[in-house]
């Protein structure tokens, strides 16, 4: 009974392109992904909480020379892992993270703003730029349903994958 149910939780994982989670193969991979995650969540309460708009542009002037060197790293993690397929890769793990995101946002309803906006506050406080990667990790911004160093495939890319283990890193269970 115990390998049949085995069995048909690794046949399930195996056909899901969705459930591939894989864990970083580096620290400083899952710190790009932290941090992306931490400037993807700031962007939608911005554009989904009234009034954020100048906190995030006030996070984005403050901490501009980490954000561009972790977009720069999290493109060469996607061209490392993809190649020629990097920029439409990236692109789609980017516009998953944010939807994902904003779903998250969507099921809190209004104490989505509330709840959320005092990161902005969180984030400001901060000594400078180097403590950015340790508040990011502490958060637990990436969502359940996205892989971390191992980016959902975009849709027409779906194919079976090999099933793997979660990263536990920075994850609240």
């Amino acid at each position: 009974m115990r390998r049949l149910f085995h069995g048909l939780l690794a046949a399930g994982l195996l056909v899901s392109p969705y459930a591939e989670a894989a864990q970083c193969s580096s620290p400083a991979d899952q710190t790009v992904f932290d941090l992306a995650a931490l400037k993807s969540e700031l962007m939608v309460l911005a554009t989904g909480c009234k009034g954020s708009d100048d906190a995030y542009n006030a996070f984005v002037n403050r901490y501009k020379p980490e954000l561009g060197a972790n977009d720069h790293a999290l493109a060469a993690y996607f061209k490392r892992a993809y190649g020629r397929n990097a920029q439409r890769e990236q692109d789609a793990y980017v516009t998953n993270l944010a939807n994902s995101q904003s779903q998250v946002g969507i099921r809190q309803g209004s104490d989505f703003c509330p709840r959320t906006s005092a990161i902005f506050r969180e984030v400001m406080t901060l000594r400078d730029g180097k403590d950015l990667p340790a508040y990011a990790a502490g958060k637990d911004l990436i969502p359940d349903d996205l892989s971390t160093c191992a980016p959902a495939p975009s849709p027409a890319r779906a194919t079976v994958r090999t099933a793997s283990t979660r990263s536990s890193h920075g994850k609240k269970h």
